[in-house]
């Protein structure tokens, strides 16, 4: 924890010119496990140019050499594994058990699936034309990631930098700095050059702000909330650098018949209330065909209460608090309103669960009879909060779905595998989940409309990072 204070800047940690501190605090106990400093525009502008000077060497490297570097790179991960799980459950409370085998376990698993692309990608190709295709870094790349996910997404967004030649300079989120400290000592111990990853604590406002409006960087990709992601955008305009977004969800699931229903909508409460509801993708409007809502209503309530909250140091299968006050006031906020617009109350509810006082724990809370008018199947919850909604037929089902301003992901119910992947079509989403297949690291994660552009992961992911250069009349 010596290094929490310090921002990681040119191939050292180095104290931060600003002196605004920040309290890390644990959501399970509320007590303050540490302590950041809150950059500013200094802070960042040092970064950059750190980053700006690494990238002179870096960006002529070969694949042969980064490779190196990321086989490196997986083995100071392994090594500080449980670092990082165990950061992120003081941090963000999710518990032990979840925390390693999914948390943590992405920086392993996107490393891996970027060793995989970067393997695969060709980085000089001669086309039909006789003319030459050569993909380049395409600079210094600044980088906003949340604290809901804080590895899966430092990952997706650093990984693919270090790979391609770029540079970076990495904002993690206030609330989450502890595992970001520890990765900024992971890629140190893993011997990348000074500059060429750059760490600066801070908040959206001063430091994302700063970084979007920076001339001298190339790229933005952030994750967060649709409200920030477009402030990212509008910053990032007047130096027309290129952004990548990856933003909110209110994901549809769509439960047919003929599905095993209750291994499938056992499975889905299950994903609902998966990191305590704090997930983009997670399926939070069930979507219900007419013929079995009754039986689909009993199953997901029995699983609903089945769902066990508790202590994230504790190992289980159990969910934890949310990140802080602020989510819990909203999350209850829009319980409320769920209550007031008519939705049937089929678990759950206001108030913490019984017996446990300190820690912004929640009830796993299921709405029926919900209409996809109501504030609480339109707006992102990001709490373990699931509405059903029930449908008449396969074009009712999908014009529900649809009618969403996000477009992350989606999930499908249905025994029939032609049926299922027709649906999955016509589905807006830029990932369909069929019959509880999961994301796979070094495939495309990313979404439509307002949930973003762009794609992380796998070759796609780092093709986000790369320039095209076209060379005429050396054939």
């Amino acid at each position: 924890m010596e290094n929490l204070k310090n921002f990681y800047i040119d191939g050292k940690w180095v104290k931060p010119t600003s002196q605004i501190t920040f309290p890390v605090l644990n959501p399970a106990t509320e007590a303050q496990i540490g302590t950041i400093i809150l950059g500013n525009t200094a802070d960042v502008d040092l970064a950059v140019v750190a980053a700006n000077n690494a990238f002179e060497t870096y960006s002529q490297t070969n694949k042969s050499e980064r490779l190196s570097l990321l086989a490196k790179l997986l083995k100071a991960t392994d090594d500080r594994f449980e670092d990082l799980a165990q950061a992120m459950s003081k941090e963000m409370g999710a518990p032990i058990s979840m925390s390693r085998a999914a948390q943590a376990d992405a920086a392993v698993g996107h490393l891996r699936g970027f060793i995989d692309a970067l393997k695969d990608l060709e980085e000089r190709e001669v086309l039909r034309s006789g003319d030459i295709k050569l993909q380049e870094p395409i600079g210094v790349c600044g980088l906003i990631t949340p604290w809901n996910w804080p590895m899966n997404q430092i990952a997706l967004k650093v990984i693919p930098a270090l790979a391609t030649g770029c540079c970076c300079v990495l904002k993690p989120s206030e609330h989450t700095p502890i595992s970001a400290m520890i990765y900024a000592e992971i890629i140190h111990e893993a011997g990348y050059p000074a500059g060429v990853f750059n760490l600066v604590h801070g908040d959206g406002l001063t430091v994302g702000a700063a970084m979007s409006c920076h001339p001298n960087i190339q790229m933005m990709s952030f994750t967060g909330s649709t409200r920030a992601g477009t402030a990212v955008t509008r910053d990032a305009a007047e130096t027309v650098k290129r952004v990548t977004l990856e933003l909110g969800g209110k994901s549809p699931n769509l439960v047919f018949a003929d599905c095993d229903l209750e291994a499938q909508v056992t499975a889905s409460v299950a994903e609902c209330m998966y990191n305590t509801g704090q997930s983009c993708d997670a399926p939070t409007r069930l979507l219900v065909e007419r013929t079995c809502y009754d039986q689909v209503l009993e199953i997901a309530k029995r699983a609903a209460e089945a769902t066990k909250v508790g202590d994230p140091t504790q190992e289980g299968v159990h969910i934890g608090p949310l990140f802080d006050r602020i989510q819990f006031d909203r999350v209850q906020s829009m319980i409320s309103i769920g209550i007031k617009e008519g939705a049937t109350l089929l678990s759950g509810g206001l108030g913490k669960p019984e017996g446990i006082d300190a820690g912004w724990f929640v009830k796993p809370t299921v709405f029926a009879d919900v209409s996809n008018m109501m504030r609480i199947s339109r707006e992102e919850i990001f709490g373990p909060v699931l509405v059903i909604i029930p449908f008449e037929d396969e074009s009712d089902a999908i014009r529900i779905a649809n009618d969403t301003p996000y477009g992350l992901a989606a999930y499908v119910q249905r025994s029939d595998q032609d049926k299922a992947e027709r649906v999955a079509s016509r589905l807006r989403a830029g990932a369909v989940h069929v019959n509880g297949g999961g994301f796979n690291y070094g495939s495309p994660f990313g979404g439509y409309k307002q949930s973003g552009n762009g794609r992380e992961g796998g070759l796609m992911g780092l093709e986000d990072y790369l320039e095209t250069k076209t060379l005429h009349g050396l054939s």
